[in-house]
């Protein structure tokens, strides 16, 4: 059996959380959180704002050590939340920290409706990887944390998932 690592990053409501913790409680691997080095401050639409200024920049902030080592695993499911179209940068900070030669790499992304091109640039960012079974996950488009994807559709990836391991 393979042995896999979910990591992930969840600012606002837990969305991207949730969905890990989803994956985590079915597969039963180690899991863990990217947390930024300094972390977001201020009202939701102030961290909105400054997210969209990281984005458009290009800006990789500093992210605190994982407990868990990547490389010590073959496969690594790594979920985010959409920012302005593409992954959080705190998301791709880790792909940058990161090499994932040889590695089987399942990729999820939570969303309010415009999933973007989230998951095309994490692949991007995956240097010399090969991909599971993806999945874009959407929730209310007010912010909020009331699912729109069809649980099905969750549980029918997480049985997927486990076909990797």
């Amino acid at each position: 059996m393979k042995k896999m690592l979910i990591v992930y990053y969840s600012w606002s409501n837990g969305n991207t959380a949730k969905i890990a913790a989803q994956l985590q409680r079915v597969a039963g691997t180690d899991m863990e959180r990217i947390e930024t080095l300094h972390p977001y401050e201020g009202r939701y639409d102030d961290v909105v704002a400054q997210g969209q200024r990281e984005v458009n920049s290009g800006f990789m902030p500093e992210i605190k050590a994982l407990p868990y080592d990547p490389a010590d695993y073959d496969v690594i499911a790594v979920g985010t939340p959409t920012w302005w179209y593409t992954m959080a940068p705190a998301v791709k900070s880790f792909f940058a920290d990161h090499d994932f030669s040889g590695k089987q790499v399942i990729l999820f992304q939570t969303h309010g409706g415009w999933p973007g091109h989230t998951l095309k640039d994490m692949e991007k960012a995956c240097r010399g990887a090969s991909f599971g079974p993806s999945l874009a996950v959407q929730f209310d488009s007010t912010g909020g944390s009331k699912l729109v994807t069809a649980a099905q559709d969750i549980d029918d990836w997480i049985e997927e998932v486990k076909q990797c391991l």
